[in-house]
């Protein structure tokens, strides 16, 4: 084998400055890279084919592999640049994060640290949804599947080091398998597949097989097609791949495709290498780590801040200074510390400190929820808002098989036989500690069923821009599972039905979730406000034929201009004053009944019970009681304002509602 088999390829950096000009791209939202966020699977083939095949040189040229020496070149090239922007992000998110974010991101910091922020993210919120705007470190997610493919791979080629033939079997068998499950699984379990370590894990497998299979051989010179090929592929994902469409599943498949056609024929002599090979594109690769990440937490701690970008003329100015920290960090960070070369010992040393730092910050953060005393009394209704949804689960559970297979029950109340069914929608959620303080007092056990944006409703489906295509799917297939089993539940005496039911009758949301949208399908009806009628017409008789009495639970009026989280964050950072922020929690009673009529005339086919006078005079109705907020944000009401209105569901647990 020659020395230039495994030298320097500055085509990879070019190719690798695609990847990161995408990746920031989507995420500061310029059009036109829908797909921007395929960059990282670019990134994957590229680590998978360099350690792959740095690590498969080394076992063939000595019959060993140094676990010490590749874990410290690791530590090495990874690890001084992560510590400088965590020490950044923390400072600066000590000043802007509010309580309860920055509590998740102390928990981020430590999963972060520990390499396991893909598990921690997998277990929240999916990438795409809205609240990702507020993870800090969410970008570490690719991070921690890296670094656990650094410890997959040493160690199955440290295994079968004797025989490599069964290593290449093995390597090929994971391939396929992790590729196979990919596709498989992300339509039901989407998070999973694009968080999980061995659902990515065919995209690093793709570089390590061809850089296996290209050692020892003259390297590739196909005709130009195969790069232009490759160009096409990848450029063309960025911009097509569709996150609605399922992600990753088979549509990576093409972004990892290219990138495998771009290095294997990366030596040929053609315009695609030449301009990859320019000095414009290999600057950028160089930096591609450092950009990467460093202009995520510019990314969301500016938009935190600002609370929304002035216009592309802002994004751009925060965008260059991703570029510049980026530059910085790899000159004077990344750069000096890959070329110490200390004894294994001094490095990890080295890396004991920031590490117990960035542990021990987190770790406050967390135990201490956020450090709210950082922040003036006059933000602390809003403050106290913005966390109080926390609730206690830990009695729900899923079954696996037979009755409600795949649906999440959660007892309330009592031990025993349910009595009452709740069911509904995160609006059900929002109230459920109001609902359980009612049923211990009343001393009887309930059941509570919940699936977000779901109406509860037979026949009904549902589309909704907030959701992803699997979360409508697994709406549908829950309903017509409580539809079959419900006649099991024979104790249920009463039903009651929680929705948010003027987003599903007009179809979307208002004021600071006017960008939500829904469309409700069944019964041959055309609009969302005929389905909704018509899918209580037709729920409410199979409910009380099964289960008993039925009642619904009047919506509580939207205040369309109110966010708990949004008027703390104007507070606390001098952006609004008090009055103002007041004026934002509170909407006209004419204003807010406009918006309900259609739902309300819905529901006038069960009994209701009544909410609006809870929060609402005869002229307005307010977020603010006194010195608390009840809102969580402009729909939603807080754990305080649930249990303020646990009375009003007294009756509902003692059995004392009529059907009439």
């Amino acid at each position: 084998m020659t020395a230039s088999a495994h030298s320097y390829r500055p085509e990879i950096d070019g190719l690798r400055m695609i990847a990161i000009c995408a990746v920031v791209a989507y995420h500061f939202g310029l059009p036109g890279l829908g797909g921007g966020f395929a960059g990282v699977d670019v990134f994957f083939v590229i680590s998978g084919y360099l350690i792959g095949g740095l690590l498969w040189r080394e076992a063939c040229a000595t019959g060993r592999i140094s676990l010490s020496r590749f874990y410290i070149r690791r530590v090495k090239r990874l690890a001084p640049a992560f510590f400088a922007m965590v020490l950044v992000a923390s400072v600066v998110a000590w000043f802007v994060l509010l309580p309860f974010e920055f509590r998740d991101y102390g928990k981020s910091l430590i999963a972060a640290s520990v390499y396991l922020s893909n598990v921690l993210f997998y277990r929240g919120a999916g990438y795409f949804d809205t609240g990702a705007e507020t993870k800090v470190l969410l970008h570490t997610w690719s991070l921690s599947v890296e670094e656990q493919f650094y410890i997959f791979l040493p160690l199955l080629l440290l295994v079968l080091l004797r025989w490599k033939r069964v290593f290449l079997g093995a390597l090929w068998l994971c391939f396929a398998a992790s590729l196979t499950l990919s596709v498989w699984l992300t339509p039901s379990h989407e998070t999973a597949a694009f968080y999980l370590f061995p659902l990515r894990a065919w995209e690093l497998l793709a570089g390590v097989l061809l850089a296996i299979h290209s050692h020892g051989r003259a390297p590739l010179r196909a005709g130009a097609w195969m790069s232009w090929l490759g160009l096409a592929l990848v450029l063309g994902s960025l911009g097509m791949i569709d996150a609605a469409q399922g992600f990753p599943g088979w549509q990576v498949i093409f972004p990892v495709l290219g990138t495998v056609l771009l290095l294997a024929n990366g030596r040929a002599r053609n315009a695609v290498n030449a301009a990859l090979s320019l000095r414009g594109p290999v600057f950028l690769g160089k930096i591609s780590y450092s950009l990467y990440l460093w202009h995520w937490p510019v990314f969301v701690l500016s938009l935190y801040w600002r609370g929304a970008y002035a216009g592309w003329h802002e994004a751009l100015l925060w965008m260059g200074l991703s570029l510049g920290l980026a530059t910085l960090s790899w000159r004077y960070v990344e750069t000096p510390f890959r070329k110490i070369e200390p004894r294994g010992a001094a490095v990890l040393g080295a890396l004991a400190v920031p590490s117990a730092l960035a542990l021990g910050l987190g770790a406050l953060a967390y135990v201490k929820d956020g450090l709210p005393s950082r922040f003036d009394a006059a933000t602390q209704a809003h403050i106290a808002a913005s966390a109080d949804f926390l609730q206690d689960f830990s009695r729900c559970s899923v079954p696996r098989a037979g009755a409600f297979e795949g649906v999440e029950l959660c007892p309330i109340g009592p031990e025993g036989a349910p009595q009452v069914l709740i069911w509904g929608d995160s609006h059900l959620r929002a109230m459920k500690e109001g609902l359980e303080q009612a049923a211990w007092a009343a001393a009887t056990p309930a059941l509570i069923i919940w699936r977000a944006g779901c109406p509860p409703l037979f026949g009904v489906d549902k589309t909704e821009s907030y959701a992803t295509r699997s979360e409508d799917r697994a709406c549908t297939r829950d309903k017509a599972i409580i539809e079959r089993d419900l006649p099991g539940l024979a104790a249920v005496r009463d039903v009651l039905l929680v929705g948010r039911w003027s987003y599903y009758a007009s179809g979307r949301g208002v004021g600071l979730d006017a960008e939500n949208t829904i469309a409700l399908a069944g019964y041959g009806q055309s609009d969302n406000a005929a389905v909704l009628r018509a899918g209580l017409a037709a729920t409410l008789p199979r409910l009380r034929a099964q289960a008993g009495r039925v009642h619904l639970l009047e919506q509580l009026p939207e205040l369309p201009r109110y966010d708990s989280r949004e008027a703390a964050r104007l507070l606390a950072h001098g952006q609004a004053r008090a009055d103002e922020i007041a004026a934002r929690a509170s909407v006209a009673r004419t204003a807010a009944a406009a918006r309900y009529e259609a739902a309300r005339a819905a529901l006038g086919a069960a009994p209701v019970i009544a909410t609006w006078d809870a929060v609402c005079d005869r002229d307005t109705c307010r977020a603010l009681q006194g010195a608390t907020s009840w809102y969580f944000d402009n729909n939603h009401i807080t754990n305080t304002a649930a249990k303020a209105m646990a009375a009003r569901f007294a009756a509902l647990f003692e059995g004392r509602l009529s059907d009439e």
